[in-house]
């Protein structure tokens, strides 16, 4: 009888502490395989460390392609790399960003499900937008169990707060209790198994590297009038349970959070952009003005000044859409006609 015997965690912002208390409880004779994907940096093992000083008592190894699976065993996804399970072994996945990072939570989860179903113990820690939630909902569509940290325990609770409300959570518990958990389930038979949605398996080999073009997208997602901001390309919303998705025919993944995102911060840039451009022309009208005045071309020097208000009058207006957009009130004017923030 299959128990169950594959663990995987992800986390980002916040995760560390909490991986190092559930894998510092973990026992020496764990029946199980752990795998562990935090959103790092690209040329950064520092996690390394920090996870072989935790789990002393467990053999700690950077993921290697090819790599077997060996149950009592931690493995840790490494930079530039999608972390994904197959056949019993790892396998590295050249394949596009979710969600801007790479090792991204969701292939990692979602190889573990099509690969291994009811042996799966998903786990969701700490960190920001959510990433990882439409992965919990694959283990859980496959037979698998989904464990969420408290948001109240977490440091960033956006991620485990996304977890739960994209699945109905096994457990939600602090930090310093999913380990003794984890230690309790992998000693327990699998479910049932279940037919693995066709959907989840293409989007594994997308992270694989596996080629990716409309024909192929067109089977999982419908195209929607949005831009890839990695690329460019048009990208569309897939059909699935879990939290709103979207990827690009490249096969760039996003969620609407992570999306919004980066369309404010594209916003944000623009407005600045025209916000110089359009000083600078006041400025450039208002010295044509003086010039103007200065050769006795009367009429000139008046049209230029009013050219000059008119982009002020513009630039006070992109201003205050700067401040809105930063959350805070808008511009107010003073008795003494300058603008003031409340």
């Amino acid at each position: 009888m299959d128990m169950r015997d594959i663990i995987v965690i992800g986390g980002s912002s916040g995760a560390t502490a909490p991986l190092k208390s559930i894998l510092g409880t973990l026992p020496s004779d764990l029946p199980a395989a752990v795998f562990v994907v935090l959103h790092i940096p690209a040329r950064s093992l520092g996690i390394l460390t920090t996870v072989t000083q935790a789990a002393s008592h467990l053999p700690v190894r950077p993921a290697e392609d090819g790599m077997r699976i060996e149950p009592g065993h931690i493995y840790l996804g490494v930079p530039d790399r999608h972390l994904l399970l197959a056949d019993g072994h790892i396998r590295l996945g050249r394949g596009p960003r979710e969600n801007m990072a790479r090792p991204a939570i969701d292939p990692l989860f979602r190889s573990a499900a099509v690969s291994y179903g009811p042996r799966v113990v998903g786990v969701l820690l700490s960190g920001l937008l959510n990433d990882g939630a439409a992965g919990l909902s694959a283990i859980k569509r496959c037979g698998g169990l989904a464990l969420v940290q408290d948001p109240r325990d977490a440091i960033a609770a956006e991620m485990p707060l996304a977890g739960l409300q994209a699945v109905t959570a096994d457990l939600i518990s602090p930090s310093d209790r999913i380990g003794d958990v984890l230690s309790d389930l992998t000693r327990e038979p699998a479910g049932p198994y279940v037919i693995i949605p066709p959907e989840i398996q293409l989007e594994v080999d997308i992270a694989a590297g596996e080629r990716i073009d409309s024909g192929v997208l067109r089977r999982i997602a419908d195209p929607a009038p949005l831009i890839c901001p990695d690329c460019g390309g048009v990208m569309s919303q897939v059909r699935e349970p879990g939290p709103l998705r979207f990827r690009c025919q490249v096969g760039h993944a996003k969620t609407a959070e992570v999306l919004a995102s980066e369309q404010e911060n594209a916003v944000d840039e623009a407005l600045r952009v025209a916000l110089r451009v359009i000083e600078e022309r006041a400025e450039l009208v208002s010295r044509m003005a003086e010039d103007g005045r200065s050769t006795g071309r009367r009429a000139v020097a008046e049209m230029y000044e009013e050219r000059a208000e008119e982009y002020r009058r513009y630039a006070d207006t992109i201003r205050r859409a700067v401040l809105m957009s930063m959350g805070r009130a808008e511009p107010r004017e003073n008795e003494g006609g300058q603008d003031q923030v409340d």
